[in-house]
């Protein structure tokens, strides 16, 4: 490696590509913007390429860039992790694994992962983040979670990514007890009341509209489009909304009768879920002891492979 390289180089190449702006990146790191500036050429003579073109608009990746933006990225995940191990070595070590779930595992399966790992691992230390696909990937992939827990992405979004399948779920629609619906069950008729709708970049989506056209149905005009939980439960139970979401998000209500999930066939919306990892890493303990209780846990409820 070239010693002229120092952290802080990758910190502001890292920090630009973020935020897409020197300004902002500068503000970030503390710096002045010609310190900023003079950082990232520094780096760009060291590597005899130009990593970021500069416009009006903003900053923006070359093909050079873009290939060296993941190594970047990974050593300073590196370096990271490295630096927080240190912090555990004594009487009070702990493992540490930072987790993004999606919102139906983190429904489903994170309560019961916890109590199984109080049990089996005690001294491993979660942080958990929730979100949607793309936002979950995008804190995997710049190094700020070791792993996600959720359904596959499109294609275009798991680049450099590799996923396990750990079981299959489908989409549900959900309402109240009691919803007009209820009386005269049929898909074609969704459209006649507000319906929460998987957003652009959910990972549901897809799977969604590839159901309501197979049916003929029309997208839903009177639509909100969300996957939060909190709003879909509150809105969904106070309103005659139908809500359209990932069956692991409304397990528990569904089984206590809270909602009730229209009785419609939904085999076209089933898809994987498993565990994602940065393609280029290398499996660590806190990972495979996760592993082991997600695999525990899937198996103590039923789920299917």
């Amino acid at each position: 490696m070239d010693r002229r390289i120092k952290i802080r180089h990758l910190q502001a190449f890292v920090e630009i590509t973020r935020r897409k702006s020197l300004k902002r990146a500068a503000e970030r790191l503390l710096l002045t913007q010609p310190a900023m500036s003079r950082t990232l050429s520094e780096l760009e003579e060291i590597l005899g390429a130009t990593l970021l073109e500069r416009g009006r608009g903003g900053v923006a990746l070359t093909a050079q860039g873009e290939f060296f933006l993941g190594f970047a990225q990974a050593s300073l995940s590196a370096l990271e992790r490295g630096l927080d191990g240190m912090q555990g070595f004594g009487p009070e070590a702990r493992l540490r694994l930072r987790v993004g779930a999606l919102p139906s595992v983190a429904a489903r399966l994170m309560p019961e992962v916890m109590e199984d790992l109080a049990r089996t691992a005690p001294e491993m230390r979660l942080t958990i983040a929730d979100g949607s696909h793309a936002h979950l990937i995008g804190l995997l992939n710049r190094g700020e979670l070791d792993v996600v827990l959720g359904r596959m992405g499109e294609p275009e979004t798991m680049r450099g990514i590799s996923f396990t399948q750990l079981y299959l779920e489908e989409v549900a629609m959900v309402v109240r007890p009691g919803h007009p619906i209820l009386a005269d069950p049929d898909l074609r008729r969704i459209g006649e009341w507000p319906v929460i709708y998987p957003p652009e970049k959910s990972a549901i989506r897809p799977f969604v509209r590839r159901l309501l056209v197979a049916e003929g149905v029309a997208l839903p005009p009177d639509r909100v489009e969300t996957v939060s939980g909190d709003f879909g439960r509150a809105r969904t139970r106070g309103s005659d909304s139908i809500w359209i979401i990932s069956t692991g998000v409304v397990a528990r209500e569904i089984a206590e009768g809270t909602l009730v999930r229209l009785p419609f066939d939904m085999g076209i919306t089933r898809g994987p879920v498993g565990l994602m990892m940065r393609a280029a890493e290398d499996d660590t303990a806190e990972r495979r002891l996760f592993a082991q209780a997600l695999e525990r846990t899937i198996a103590r409820l039923g789920l299917a492979i």
